[in-house]
């Protein structure tokens, strides 16, 4: 079949790492090209790649069938609905964005042209946690889950790529490792219908959730744990007992395996688990979260 025509929007460290290599090496995908608010980024990163770099980001959409995203959220949601409103099929990254008005727009975009979309929640394509997460979803009988999503970017101890990124500064945990967290507990226990959220050292921010199921939840969320303490960790409580997430993973791999639901969701035209409403669906959440804690 014909390869899907996909471009890059974005230029820093995660586009580097993750998104450009995967897409350059994907049997079914034809890299078209990288756009970048820094145009020697983008010349760069286009380079390393062999593809071409653009300075007209509407030049590098009218050239492919789709676009991926490795931009801050509320930079990224605005172009992900200029592309959606182009007929351009959406890899975005989490969070779609970090207002409830853009994530709409986005959203509303999609829905209106038809496209597919993906949000890459990396647990939902890890190769280690995807099948986990649709095992427990489909077992039911869950009381309670608590998660704790602890990163290290802020450590003094940090050499972090990411540590400089403006807008995880302004916004912390919630808004960075929260889409993770929540993308692990709703398909397992359902949408939420309440929530708190509690302030803790640094960034740090606590969540009591309660989901349709009738079950509950807990989430730690922080970029400032110091690494010996830093982790990620997920156990669900019920029926069967206590059961804990895998880890493992590695990143190209899980967003090769976001490419391959994009492809699959725009050939066929069923809508993803883990599409542009699911995003937006998370970005709701955080907002009331951000407003408690306000």
């Amino acid at each position: 079949m014909t390869k899907l025509r996909i471009g890059l929007l974005g230029t820093g460290p995660w586009a580097g790492i993750t998104q450009a290599p995967a897409l350059a090496a994907h049997p079914e995908v034809e890299f078209t090209g990288v756009w970048g608010r820094r145009p020697e980024a983008a010349a760069t990163l286009a380079d390393t790649h062999g593809v071409k770099a653009y300075d007209d980001v509407d030049a590098l959409i009218g050239a492919s069938d789709a676009i991926a995203f490795a931009l801050p959220p509320d930079v990224q949601a605005p172009l992900a609905a200029r592309a959606a409103a182009a007929g351009r099929h959406l890899l975005m990254d989490k969070p779609v964005a970090t207002t409830v008005a853009g994530a709409r727009e986005v959203a509303a975009a999609a829905e209106e042209t038809g496209v597919a979309s993906v949000v890459f929640c990396t647990m939902r394509f890890a190769a280690a946690t995807a099948p986990w997460i649709a095992e427990q979803a489909a077992a039911g009988g869950w009381l309670t889950a608590h998660a704790q999503w602890l990163g290290s970017l802020y450590a003094a101890d940090s050499d972090s790529p990411f540590a400089a990124s403006p807008w995880r500064r302004e916004k912390g945990g919630l808004w960075d490792v929260g889409p993770h967290a929540l993308s692990v507990l709703l398909p397992v226990l359902g949408d939420v219908t309440g929530l708190t959220a509690l302030r803790g050292p640094a960034d740090t921010v606590h969540l009591a959730l309660r989901h349709a199921s009738g079950a509950s939840s807990t989430a730690t969320l922080s970029l400032s744990t110091p690494q010996a303490a830093s982790g990620t960790a997920v156990e669900l409580v019920g029926q069967r007992g206590r059961v804990a997430m895998p880890l493992g993973g590695d990143a190209i791999g899980s967003f090769r395996s976001a490419v391959d639901a994009l492809i699959e969701s725009a050939r066929s035209g069923d809508a993803h688990a883990c599409d542009v409403r699911f995003g937006l669906r998370i970005t709701e959440i955080l907002a009331e979260a951000e407003e408690r804690l306000a």
